[in-house]
């Protein structure tokens, strides 16, 4: 079991950033080609992929509408997304997400990652 706590949310205007971050609670499940990514759901539409990360090399992967506006990296059992020039749109609930055993072909697959965090609002104001 990997449990994720994370933090960082909050409100921000338009063309601004926001940093979230996502501490496992343990790293050592994880390094069986495990990885931790970050999915968001807007208001009224299902959860997408935003960015994600492996735990063993650093392989990242992005969605392309977050390509250039965000970087993710990890320290640690902690893993951090940085949002930038944040847009109206960009505002949702932010999953952190884990997984062991995941494909780099499968990294932007929501059902490819067995444990989530709670959510973390990011509200961006236009």
């Amino acid at each position: 079991q990997v449990q994720l706590e994370e933090s960082g949310g909050g409100l921000v205007q338009a063309g601004g950033s926001l940093s979230l971050s996502c501490t496992a609670s343990s790293g050592h499940n994880l390094r069986n080609s495990g990885a931790m990514g970050w999915f968001r759901q807007p208001p009224g539409k299902e959860r997408e992929f935003v960015a994600a990360i492996r735990w063993n090399g650093g392989t990242t992967r992005y969605a392309d509408s977050m390509k250039g506006r965000s970087t993710i990296s990890r320290v640690g059992n902690t893993v951090s997304l940085l949002l930038n020039s944040l847009k109206h749109e960009d505002t949702a609930v932010y999953y952190c997400s884990a997984g062991t055993g995941i494909r780099l072909s499968s990294l932007t697959s929501r059902s490819a990652y067995a444990y989530w965090g709670q959510g973390t609002q990011v509200t961006v104001s236009s």
